[in-house]
């Protein structure tokens, strides 16, 4: 591991229950916190997700669940939990609606009032309160710390119970590792469970899709340093998983994200192609794969911070 990477990860790593409920809320004093669920088609378990979160009482201001155009009834489960629903589109709605995971973490920032953000993946079947504790912990003790990544076990197929999912062990860990050798101590750089301040979340630019935790994690510690970031072992977290295809996807999107940070002006080809069998017959399928980040939300019109 690269020096300061192993420096990093020795100072910088903490776990759950170094992070007391009552020291957390102790130390949260006047300070907003914001959790926010993104969501598509979770509807058996996005209200469990917000039912624990509810019984953090104070320490959460607002809980919202940012829904990415569900066709089941998330919606509905998720308000009748006591959630704050928001529809993609109709956050501003200027900016139009791209579908993925990155446009509804960028588009909470327009509707929460949280000092801090808290996000939640709206699929985990073993929600527990310290998820959320642990995260804000850091965040609420040190003012310099500026964003808090998860890490878990997350037993899986072949996969090391302490390592990243097969997206991470396959493609992300390998490209950051050799681009960013600096963010090797990083865990589980794709989790999508993380908190930040919102002072720099809306400075940062939102990659489209899978990307958006890798974009987020490189803009962070390139624009504050390392010491801006620490991370939390929450323990073990379950949730659903993608078939091999989808998971492709996803690593091609990561790879989108990562050349744009790394080789800006070199664009890769922006489709993956991907093979079906239709009957006898074996056909390609193309899927978009590169897009464009969200600016900043701090320069969109119409946000209010």
């Amino acid at each position: 591991m690269h020096h300061t990477a192993a420096d990093w990860f020795t100072r910088r790593t903490t776990r759950w229950t170094d992070w007391p409920a009552e020291e957390v809320l102790a130390a949260k004093g006047d300070t907003r916190v914001s959790v926010v669920l993104p969501a598509l088609d979770e509807e058996p378990t996005v209200g469990e997700i917000v039912a624990g979160v509810r019984t953090l009482g104070p320490l959460v201001d607002e809980l919202i669940v940012v829904d990415s155009g569900s066709v089941d009834r998330t919606a509905e489960v998720a308000a009748a939990a006591g959630a704050t629903v928001h529809h993609r589109d109709d956050i501003l709605p200027a900016t139009g609606s791209r579908p993925g995971k990155g446009e509804v973490l960028w588009k909470a920032l327009a509707v929460t009032k949280g000092d801090i953000l808290v996000y939640v993946d709206a699929d985990l079947t073993d929600f527990r309160p310290h998820f959320v504790t642990g995260l804000l912990g850091p965040l609420l003790a040190d003012p310099a710390t500026l964003m808090v990544k998860a890490f878990y076990d997350r037993p899986l197929l072949d996969v090391s119970a302490a390592g990243g999912g097969r997206v991470t062990e396959l493609a992300a860990r390998p490209l950051l590792n050799a681009y960013f050798p600096e963010l090797a101590g990083v865990v589980q750089p794709l989790a999508g469970e993380y908190a930040a301040r919102r002072t720099l979340l809306e400075t940062l630019p939102f990659a489209a899709g899978y990307g958006v935790e890798t974009g987020l994690l490189i803009d962070a510690w390139r624009g504050h340093g390392l010491d801006a970031v620490a991370q939390v072992d929450l323990g073990q977290r379950t949730h659903g998983h993608q078939d091999t295809a989808a998971l492709g996807r996803m690593a091609a999107t990561i790879l989108q994200t990562i050349n744009a940070r790394v080789e800006p002006r070199h664009s890769l080809w922006p489709t993956l192609t991907q093979f079906e069998r239709h009957d006898s017959a074996v056909v390609p399928r193309e899927t978009p794969v590169a897009h464009p980040d969200r600016p900043p939300m701090r320069t969109i019109p119409g946000y209010s911070s």
